[in-house]
């Protein structure tokens, strides 16, 4: 199978979907990942990505390094400022998704859920699920939305969906393998009891696990399944 993921910063792939990522690689499933935010510059006042450069640079790095451990066959990441592209033109984030669709053709694709106080993983589920539309030669089988540790859970009550998950991947032997990637992002991660400590990351996976009888898993809310 062909896989695609839609994320907005470097880290939500690994965070969303990543011992998912690494199955898929397992069982030799072609892995495409798409990073749409540079993820830095919504640091400062003014966006000056010039003063960010030596920064932006190595999260560049350190996304290609995660993207290797987990095994993804290609990285694509993109400039879009870092918790602003709700000022970008909706249609110039679908053409970037549809780019991807076109070359990869992939059976199943991973993005953000909409439920989230993130203004741009909000802004790329709206374009994924634009350029996803079922049009008779869309190749996707599966369209599914993952959940952003510090972001998804931080959604207060009736502001937005809730992510209440209804597909659930194992990932009981690949988890180290997330966590591993994780270390990557040492700018990103925070210490515990943060959300994005990697023993927080451990326990949310346990937890989802432990939910559907498995020792770890990663939980997803199934957008669309088409079934021959």
């Amino acid at each position: 199978m062909n896989i695609l993921v839609v994320a907005a910063h470097p880290d939500d792939e690994v965070l969303g979907c990543g011992g998912s990522i690494a199955k898929h690689s397992q069982q030799g499933d072609s892995v495409h990942v798409v990073i749409l935010a540079e993820g830095v510059t919504s640091r400062d006042t003014q966006r000056n990505p010039e003063e960010r450069k030596s920064e932006l640079s190595a999260l560049a790095k350190m996304a290609h390094q995660a993207s290797e451990i987990l095994g993804v066959m290609s990285l694509s990441l993109h400039n879009f400022p870092d918790n602003r592209m709700d000022s970008c033109n909706l249609l110039d984030i679908i053409k970037i998704i549809e780019k991807a669709i076109n070359q990869h053709h992939p059976d199943i694709i991973y993005t953000h859920h909409p439920g989230d106080v993130n203004i741009d993983h909000r802004r790329i589920h709206e374009a994924v699920v634009t350029a996803c539309r079922p049009l008779p030669d869309n190749p996707i089988k599966t369209l599914l939305f993952f959940e952003v540790a510090s972001s998804t859970e931080w959604q207060t009550p009736h502001s937005a969906p809730a992510f209440t998950p209804n597909w659930f991947v194992d990932i009981s032997d690949t988890l180290t393998i997330k966590l591993k990637a994780l270390e990557t992002y040492q700018s990103e991660m925070r210490p515990w009891p943060h959300p994005r400590s990697p023993t927080a990351l451990e326990y949310l996976a346990k937890w989802r696990g432990s939910t559907v009888g498995v020792e770890a898993a990663e939980a997803f809310v199934l957008g669309r399944n088409l079934i021959f």
